[in-house]
């Protein structure tokens, strides 16, 4: 399945973000890369190339990197930097004009998109539902001259195909059984800018270098010493982790190669390391779920026709592969992309009040009881909890910029259980995730954080102090199942 039936980007995959036009006199195509930070399975980049082919001009790929997002630091900006070194040598071979853009003060890139649609005939944007990103995509549709299309890439399922706002995995899954299908055989091509025709020269006033000028890949390849000149959050450090999308594909054959077949049995082991470590280059786009299907898909000889005629919203049965595959596969696409419904169609999904109102109800009539511990946030950020296995889980998102999936979940329950009011605790885990962790940011770590607190849950038996009806988990039974 690495190579798609589909010519075109479906439709259902655009979204026009304004009402201008395209202008066929501009002298090239702009993408704007942004979310996909990739050249491969990338529908974004593959709309582009469609127009280039379409009205036979240059493309031109600009991937900026501002200093001004929320929690910009070394450790985030580092592993985008990797993916910028990888994308530049790719795109140098190619025949796309590659624009990379590191900024080193705050507003300094303040007019560059907008400068570049001046002269562009349309505007290609990735379609990506949380963080700053929806918000930088609208105020650029309002002033864009020439048509601005935000294109999903982001999982198999087109997101904007409902407004339904899904709340468990159970009618999440039950409705991908449904109607995903023919979403399997619409994938995007490997390596859409394969079908550009000669490279020409592209016409970008000199001006435009000269106040914003591209980094070079020499610059890109010594990121570590670029990172120390920006104005970014230096205290939280880079880690030996590396970004791009070469890792990232290495890091998929392991997984496949070695880990994807024990994945049902060792994925809540912390010592087995049986996750597939995936998501910082999921949510930096360097890697795309086509891709990582795709492998699958291709490794088993896999065709649609081996899916089961009805799912019923189970975890087990539908696909057609075995337990520890789809296991993973339920991960990957069901909450995973969940998490993307979530952002799309709850404007408030990262307040607290969007949890469900059972939850909000238990948690506010347990808010009064009595906490036998109550940390503040710079003792929970330093790991000063009386708990080792709570603070070993910290101190490796602080010093690794992760968490096992596992622990992630008494990590959370934790803190809930030891701050003052639930709604101190969802903060503390919002700063806490999206501070240190390289898959912070995300629709997929907002479902993991709002799942503590009930979000895709029910309610459970026997009610507890502070927790009320929310899922309990404990440090023994986390040992316990450890060992």
């Amino acid at each position: 399945m690495s190579q798609s039936k589909v010519i075109e980007v479906p439709e259902h995959r655009v979204y026009p973000a304004n009402d201008r036009v395209i202008n066929e006199n501009g002298k090239y195509i702009l993408y704007w890369m942004t979310a996909y930070r990739r050249p491969f399975h990338n529908f974004s980049l593959q709309r582009a190339v469609e127009y280039a082919e379409r009205l036979a001009k240059p493309l031109v790929v600009l991937e900026p990197l501002v200093v001004s997002y929320p929690w910009a630091s070394d450790r985030f900006h580092r592993f985008i930097l990797d993916g910028m070194h990888d994308n530049a040598i790719y795109f140098k071979e190619k025949k796309a004009f590659y624009y990379p853009y590191v900024e080193k003060e705050q507003g300094a890139c303040k007019g560059l998109v907008q400068s570049l649609a001046e002269h562009a005939c349309v505007v290609i944007g990735d379609d990506f539902p949380c963080f700053f990103l929806p918000k930088v995509n609208s105020s650029f549709a309002l002033k864009s001259p020439v048509l601005f299309e935000q294109v999903d890439s982001n999982g198999l399922f087109p997101m904007r195909l409902t407004s339904r706002c899904f709340t468990t995995a159970y009618s999440f899954r039950a409705y991908l059984q449904k109607n995903l299908k023919a979403h399997l055989e619409a994938f995007p091509l490997w390596e859409s800018v394969d079908r550009l025709g000669n490279k020409d020269e592209v016409d970008i006033p000199k001006m435009i270098f000269e106040r914003w000028p591209r980094a070079s890949i020499s610059e890109l390849e010594a990121g570590y010493r670029l990172e120390t000149a920006l104005a970014i959050d230096h205290r939280v450090g880079s880690v030996e982790t590396q970004g791009g999308f070469t890792e990232a594909l290495a890091r998929v054959h392991r997984f496949l190669d070695h880990r994807l077949s024990s994945y049902g049995q060792a994925r809540n082991h912390p010592d087995e390391n049986g996750g597939s470590g995936l998501s910082p280059w999921l949510h930096f786009g360097h890697v795309s779920v086509h891709t990582v299907f795709s492998e699958i898909a291709d490794d088993a000889g896999w065709s649609t026709d081996m899916l089961a005629a009805s799912g019923g919203g189970k975890r087990h049965g539908w696909w057609g592969f075995d337990e520890s595959v789809e296991s993973f596969l339920d991960e990957l696409i069901t909450w995973r992309e969940i998490g993307f419904n979530m952002c799309l169609n709850e404007p408030n999904y990262a307040e607290y009040d969007s949890l469900p109102s059972w939850a909000r109800q238990t948690l506010k009539k347990h808010e009064q009881d009595k906490r036998k511990y109550v940390y503040s946030f710079e003792e929970f950020e330093k790991a000063q909890t009386h708990d080792p296995i709570w603070n070993a889980a910290q101190n490796e998102l602080v010093q690794e910029g992760k968490l096992h999936n596992y622990l992630r979940m008494l990590w959370g329950k934790k803190i809930l259980e030891w701050t003052a009011s639930p709604r101190d605790a969802l903060k503390i885990m919002i700063e806490l995730n999206n501070k240190y962790a390289l898959d912070g940011r995300d629709p997929n770590s907002y479902s993991g954080i709002f799942w503590v607190l009930g979000r895709y849950d029910r309610a459970w038996g026997p009610e507890r102090p502070i927790f009320g009806k929310i899922r309990y988990m404990s440090s023994e039974s986390t040992k316990r199942n450890c060992e």
